[in-house]
């Protein structure tokens, strides 16, 4: 995820929390929505779509602070 930012993402997880808990959620959530497409998760689809959504949310927040702070 946002392989042009890798270095500015290690700093950020490392200096803003708020940003490291972001980043935090959105890989489990990741990780949830892989486990349950390969069936070692099992989730309704109703389930799925809000874990999606939610990370989604949670790509578009990184994103935005990840713009934020290249300008900076």
């Amino acid at each position: 995820m946002f392989r042009e930012h890798r270095e500015l993402i290690s700093q950020l997880k490392q200096s803003d929390r708020h940003f490291g808990r972001l980043f935090e959620d959105h890989n489990v959530l990741d990780q949830r929505i892989q486990n349950a497409e390969s069936g070692q998760e099992h989730l309704g689809a109703l389930e799925l779509e809000i874990l999606k959504k939610q990370k989604l949310l949670l790509k578009d927040q990184i994103y935005a602070i990840l713009q934020e702070k290249s300008r900076a």
